[in-house]
């Protein structure tokens, strides 16, 4: 067995499709896909996959393998990338990773802690969805990131801020004339969801609408705040969003606050348990300080 049948299996198993996992994850040819895959339950010694209506599906036997085949993939990219680390042991390096538009707040202070306690480290940013966050410090690609605390990953979450959810609307909205506005407003208006890269948000949406008796079906569903902003000013619809989502607003679009008590959902800095870095340490032992830093009225 080798690397690559479990990279295939595990394409094939979260993409329901042989099809879009060949052509879009893998590229690689159908045919071959389907032998790789065949060559895989013949060492394992049981079906994983099997064809249905809706799709590729996971046999019992499969979603056993899935969750190991996963696991083992993980512990091989994060021994990659410290095996990469010890090659140049003389070069203190940090990834970190932030949930789009949050490096606006978190990074500068961020980058004063390190500066003040590592004056040559070499720190990469990105910037990425939550979900794709949680994966890549799995994998070891980041030491340290903020994000929502995703589920299903073998991370360590410390909250740091709560942030209340806003309504956005478009500039010129009827709504934008209020200076709150109550969950029972945003009936008959055209709702954009969160789609499956923001579920952590999207529960804490659903979970406010239906606790408020209001129901809505989004008439458009968008993970990217960019594409949220677009769609807000050229639809005219509305959301339900984090308020830091107001550091990116362009003029078309505006934001009001919820009447009543607003819901809210964490941002947190995540982690994996098996990183051992000191820096990792150091930074993590000056989070207090990084809240108070941002938290703290800035001198105009």
């Amino acid at each position: 067995m080798e690397l690559r049948h479990l990279r295939y299996f595990i394409a094939v198993a979260e993409t329901g499709s042989l099809t879009i996992a060949a052509a879009r994850r893998l590229h690689t040819s159908q045919p071959s896909l389907s032998r790789q895959i065949k060559d895989l339950e013949d060492q394992v010694g049981a079906e994983l996959l099997v064809r249905s209506p809706r799709g590729i599906t996971l046999t019992e036997a499969g979603k056993v393998f899935f969750d190991h085949a996963k696991m083992a993939l993980s512990q091989v990219n994060a021994g990659i990338e410290a095996a990469r680390r010890a090659a140049q042991p003389g070069k203190q390096r940090f990834a970190m990773g932030f949930l789009t538009g949050q490096e606006m707040t978190w990074l500068p202070e961020a980058m004063h802690i390190l500066r003040a306690e590592l004056p040559n480290i070499d720190v990469t940013v990105s910037s990425d969805h939550s979900p794709d966050l949680a994966d890549a410090l799995v994998r070891g690609k980041l030491d340290l990131a903020f994000l929502r605390a995703e589920p299903g990953y073998d991370l360590i979450y410390r909250p740091i801020m709560q942030e209340p959810l806003v309504v956005l609307m478009p500039s010129d909205h009827r709504l934008a004339s209020r200076d709150k506005v109550r969950a029972r407003d945003l009936l008959g208006e055209p709702f954009i969801g969160m789609g499956n890269k923001a579920n952590v948000l999207r529960v804490v949406i659903d979970d406010y609408l239906h606790s408020a008796n209001v129901d809505i079906t989004p008439s458009q569903v968008v993970d990217n705040p960019a594409t949220l902003m677009s769609l807000v000013a050229s639809t005219r619809g509305i959301t339900l969003i984090p308020a830091y989502v107001q550091n990116l607003m362009p003029w078309s679009v505006t934001s009001r606050p919820l009447a009543g008590k607003a819901p809210s959902i964490d941002l947190a800095v995540g982690y994996s348990r098996t990183n051992s870095s000191p820096i990792l340490k150091m930074f993590l032992s000056h989070v207090d300080e990084l809240i108070s830093r941002v938290s703290s009225p800035k001198p105009r």
